[in-house]
Parts: structure tokens; C-alpha cells; sequence
């Protein structure tokens, strides 16, 4: 099967085939971020425009220093943007929404709490409902895998299952949006493939919309439907690419020439500014 493109440069937006509607349910418009220290202005954002659709998985790839986390910060409303805005739903982003679950690079469980414990943590910090919110902890041990790890506690597990409690941290209180800060950048090889499987079948069963930032080409290519590809520091966008490969996506799917060619485009990005990390 032939991969569709959707390049963005500049304000040029090209693509080889008729772009399905979308619900837009992220609108970053003229989005800029600079840090204010003593030794002066440090830019981290340039003018960034795009949009993410309702369901959608949009991966971030970027050198190192890029801006990638600081966009996923303003998204999560955990910095304020320096000027432009970020509508979640037609709401301007001003403080952390309800509904955004974040995974960090490292799960960040607290070594006191059990597994089920760290999982419920958001519900008791919300003051949500408890009896419903735990039924939908259970549901998500099951789905990922922890079931019968529920009283076990983090320096028990290892560290992919750590990062699958993370997730279901992230998503017990059923967010519309999840937000994904690098989290399998620590783990070995294997298991980083496996959680890769893990989230396709956890964003397909649960439709949720999902921002993963990555170092990892492939990793981006083999999850998401658009790439968004960043510049160098002051960050801003270099292309977008559409990812019109078939659900599910098995690994071996990494050695097709439509994948092998959209990597191949994200990838030439990045000779020129020596690497990506």
C-alpha cells in the first residue's frame, strides 16, 4: 500500500490524496514560548500552527533541546505560552484541563503505593467518585497486562510495567487527551517494542487522543497518523507528515517499503543538523 504524504513548510501544505474531515479537537495557533532568565531571553517556541483531530495519534519528533516537551508542557497548561494560543475544544488553554492524562519520560510512581494505589492517585487528588473510578482502574490493569500485580508495589516490577501503570494512571480518570513525554526512552529495546503494541491497542480500544513526543523515527512512523517534524532550537515546524499505513500495525510492518519511505523523509530532516539526538 502506497503511504500518503501531508507535508507542512512554511505556510505550504501539499498531499497526495484528499484529506478525510477531521474533528479538530487541539487548535495551536501562532504558538510562541521564550524563557525570561537573568542572563536574557532564551527562545524555545517559534510561530508553531496545527491542529490535532478528535481520536487522532500525532507523534513529535525534533532534535534534542527543540522545544518538544515545552510544546507538550503549554498543551498540558503547565507553562503559560508566551504569546499565540491552544483551544482544547474550542477552550482557550489557560491552567491544566480535567481531561488530559500525562505520561512522563519516567513513571514517577511513588514507591510507598502499590500499583493500584499509584493508579488511583489522580481520583483521589480530583475528589472524583471513588467506587466507579476503581472499577476503571481494574478494567485498565486487565487491559495492560497488570492483573494480579495490583498490591505489588514499584520496585517489584519492571520497568515496562512500570511505565504500563503509569499509563493507566494516565487514563483512569478517562481523559480525552493523553500526553506523552518520551516515556519508553529508558527501557531496553524489546520491551520498548512491546509497549509499542501495547499503546497501538490501548489508543485503538479506547479512541483516546494522543501527543507522544519521541526520539525514536520508527517509533513515531509505526504509531501515529501524522508526524510533526521540529527544527533545530528555537523550535518550530519543518513538515508534517500523514501516516496512511493499515491498522494494527505489526512489527514486521517496519520492513514494508511505505514504511521504509516515510522514515526515510522524516529521517532526511535531520542529516543536515547532525542527528536527531
Amino acid at each position: 500500500m502506497q503511504a500518503r504524504h501531508l507535508r507542512t513548510v512554511g505556510a505550504e501544505t501539499t498531499t497526495a490524496a484528499a484529506q478525510e474531515p477531521r474533528r479538530r479537537l487541539i487548535d495551536v495557533q501562532g504558538l510562541v514560548k521564550i524563557y525570561r532568565t537573568p542572563d536574557g531571553d532564551v527562545p524555545s517556541l517559534q510561530p508553531l500552527t496545527f491542529d490535532i483531530a478528535d481520536g487522532e495519534f500525532i507523534a513529535v519528533v525534533g532534535p534534542s533541546g527543540c522545544g518538544k516537551s515545552t510544546l507538550l508542557k503549554l498543551i498540558a497548561g503547565l507553562v503559560p505560552a508566551t504569546s499565540g494560543s491552544i483551544e482544547i475544544d474550542g477552550r482557550q488553554v489557560v491552567e491544566p484541563p480535567d481531561d488530559i492524562g500525562i505520561v512522563f519520560q519516567t513513571p514517577v510512581l511513588m514507591a510507598w503505593r502499590s500499583v493500584l494505589r499509584n493508579i488511583m492517585l489522580p481520583v483521589e487528588v480530583r475528589k472524583l467518585d471513588r467506587a466507579s473510578h476503581l472499577a476503571r482502574a481494574h478494567a485498565l490493569i486487565e487491559m495492560t497486562g497488570l492483573k494480579g500485580f495490583e498490591n505489588k508495589f514499584p520496585w517489584q516490577l519492571s520497568g515496562g510495567m512500570q511505565q504500563r501503570a503509569a499509563l493507566c494512571r494516565a487514563l483512569v480518570h478517562d481523559p480525552r487527551i493523553v500526553l506523552m513525554d518520551e516515556p519508553f526512552g529508558a527501557l531496553d529495546a524489546l520491551t520498548r517494542e512491546r509497549m509499542n503494541i501495547e499503546l497501538q491497542r490501548i489508543h485503538f480500544e479506547t479512541r483516546k487522543t494522543i501527543l507522544l513526543i519521541t526520539h525514536s523515527i520508527p517509533e513515531a512512523v509505526f504509531l501515529a497518523d501524522r508526524v510533526v517534524v521540529m527544527t533545530e532550537r528555537p523550535g518550530a515546524i519543518a513538515a508534517i507528515y500523514d501516516v496512511d499505513l493499515p491498522r494494527p500495525r505489526r512489527l514486521s510492518t517496519m520492513s514494508e517499503p511505505a514504511f521504509i519511505e516515510i522514515a526515510k523523509a522524516v529521517r532526511s530532516h535531520f542529516f543536515a543538523q547532525g542527528g536527531i539526538d
